[in-house]
């Protein structure tokens, strides 16, 4: 027998006759008898570690202590606030007719006056706050509207079918057909008053197609469920199934859908009265005092600033809270 032989079989070779037939892989980096190396060893801080990063993903924690939710539910909160009761960050007590001088007009910010002054001799401060209001309404009104219309529509299109869903799908074509801002000018222009109620009117009028497509869309997915064909099969009318299944399994995208919306109808109407065709005095809104500034952008920059900025934070917030929403609920977005 060889050299090689005896030292491969040999008493130091690491071998032992009386080992199992399958025996233990041999450490990275040893040669074997073919002369090949063996695969290296898992590192042991990789095991368990999918398990671990799984577990992380399904504990995320609730919804409302995430942060975009908080900063952006945060915002939400203040602006809503804001809207409804002004005098809390105004002062109680406070008035836009107020401490004006017509003799001051357009002075830049001051201790006395942190929004500085506008062209009535007004507070600008006190007019950006008691502005959120009617900008607010405008967005939350006109997405609530849209959104009852939606719910109801898609339901009946998606549910039924047949004649009801071509009806339905027709008129929303024909809204589709109209751009949204070209036909609330359109409406705006048949009022010479415009208040809050008639641009809510005139933006509800051609909002809720997009929401019906998408309603219908969700009950065609529930509808052929296994629990709506129990309740068929046990004789509940069409009006119970839809009430009772089709509609609060079919709602939360939709709801989703609305609240991402709300910024947009927010800047629609600041949008519609900068140009001279949404809200008139003697409404206050963020656009009708983007609308004032124009003329006096170079001399007094703060009348423009400070209405863009408290109009940017309040769409951004409910942009960020409706994405925040979708990805917390809506599964596909998953």
């Amino acid at each position: 027998m060889s050299q090689e032989t005896e030292t491969n079989q040999g008493p130091d070779s690491g071998l032992d006759p009386l080992a199992p037939t399958n025996p233990i892989t041999p450490p990275a980096g040893l040669k074997t008898r073919a002369g090949l190396k063996a695969a290296p060893a898992p590192k042991a801080a990789a095991v368990g570690f999918a398990p671990r990063k799984a577990a992380r993903k399904i504990n995320r924690g609730p919804v409302w202590l995430k942060p975009r939710f908080l900063i952006s539910g945060s915002i939400v909160a203040i602006m809503l606030l804001m809207a409804a009761f002004p005098q809390l960050f105004a002062g109680l007590g406070a008035d836009l007719n107020a401490n004006c001088d017509i003799m001051n007009t357009n002075q830049p910010p001051s201790p006395e006056h942190p929004f500085g002054v506008d062209i009535q001799g007004c507070d600008y401060y006190t007019n950006v706050i008691f502005g959120a209001r009617a900008s607010i309404l405008v967005g939350i009104v006109v997405t609530a509207i849209s959104f009852v219309i939606s719910a109801l529509l898609g339901s009946l299109a998606g549910y039924f079918g047949g004649w009801v869903d071509t009806i339905i799908s027709r008129a929303c074509d024909m809204a589709f057909g109209l751009p949204f801002i070209l036909a609330a000018i359109v409406v705006l222009q048949l009022f010479s008053e415009r208040t809050v109620w008639t641009v809510i009117f005139a933006l509800a009028l051609f909002s809720w197609a997009g929401g019906v497509r998408f309603m219908r869309s969700s009950v065609l997915e529930v509808r052929n469920r296994e629990y709506v064909q129990a309740s068929r099969l046990l004789g509940a009318s069409h009006g119970r199934i839809i009430k009772t299944h089709i509609i609060p399994n079919s709602l939360t995208p939709l709801l989703v859908l609305q609240t991402l919306g709300i910024g947009g109808v927010i800047s629609a109407e600041a949008g519609l009265t900068f140009i001279g065709i949404g809200l008139t005095p003697p409404s206050v809104s963020w656009g009708l005092q983007l609308a004032a500034a124009r003329e006096y952008i170079s001399a007094a920059p703060h009348l423009l600033i400070f209405p863009a900025i408290f109009l940017t934070i309040t769409v951004l917030g409910f942009v960020l809270f409706g994405e925040a929403l979708r990805d917390e609920f809506d599964p596909k977005g998953k």
